[in-house]
């Protein structure tokens, strides 16, 4: 039956955690690269996992358009064209798992992604950290390494397919954009133009599978001036907050949520 925000029955507190995460979503977006993933994990524990997929998605679209209005010079095309063709076949491999698995399975499997990109951004952190001598902001004019077409392929397919079964393509992208040592606002503008085509191509196939409805759309509006809040404050904070700390408590919250939804 189509999702009815009314029918959710949260109590206050619950909409309260479920703007927490709309803002969080919105500051991922435009300052705290990583930070999104827990607002995921947030929504799929406080919404029924098939029905988070879609309002997340829904939330997720308004945040990337506040973060290409903000940063929409700053992408590096010629590495998006090398993934989109991967993305777009790997949530074409989402969509028809999504048709197959319940909702119990929807919720294993999400717990399991959170936790394997949680693991994922840890390694990705200590190695980081062992490299920052060297590493930065980056230089503009720095070359950025190039990677092998599989490698370009594995992570587009990878990419697509997490993000249409869960929304949770952010970690990838986070540690293949890393990885290309890309300047700062490269980094954002790149993965912001990434998202927000991947997740207008999403759209017809949530609404195939009835993960987007008015229900759903009702929640998701909603809950929109929250992801805003997020977007232009991430825009003002990025200068100042420890992007660390954010990222540190993020994942711990994360790891917390996925192993809820595994057990």
């Amino acid at each position: 039956m189509p999702l009815d925000a009314s029918s959710l029955a949260l109590e206050p507190w619950q909409w309260a955690l479920a703007a927490l995460g709309a803002f969080c979503i919105g500051l991922s977006k435009t300052g705290v690269a990583g930070l999104g993933i827990a607002s995921i994990a947030l929504f799929a524990v406080l919404l029924p996992p098939r029905e988070s997929v879609g309002i997340v998605l829904l939330i997720l679209i308004g945040a990337d358009v506040v973060a290409v209005l903000s940063y929409r010079r700053h992408a590096d095309w010629g590495r998006l064209g090398r993934l989109f063709p991967w993305a777009a076949a790997g949530v074409l491999l989402g969509y028809f798992a999504m048709g197959r698995i319940d909702d119990a399975q929807i919720k294993r499997l999400i717990g399991g992604i959170l936790v394997l990109m949680v693991i994922a951004q840890w390694v990705q952190r200590r190695r980081a950290a062992a490299a920052a001598p060297a590493a930065g902001d980056g230089d503009p004019d720095a070359n950025t390494p190039n990677h092998a077409p599989w490698v370009v392929g594995l992570v587009g397919t990878v990419a697509g397919f997490t993000t249409m079964v869960a929304n949770a393509a952010g970690p990838i992208m986070i540690l293949y954009l890393l990885a290309m040592r890309l300047p700062k606002m490269s980094f954002i503008g790149t993965s912001a133009w990434f998202f927000l085509v991947l997740n207008l191509f999403k759209v017809p196939f949530n609404l195939g599978l009835g993960l987007i409805n008015p229900g759903a759309l009702r929640f998701a509006l909603t809950l929109f001036p929250c992801a805003l809040a997020g977007g232009l404050s991430g825009r003002l904070l990025i200068r100042h907050i420890d992007q660390k700390l954010f990222e540190t408590l993020a994942l711990a919250l994360t790891l917390a949520a996925g192993l809820r939804l595994l057990f």
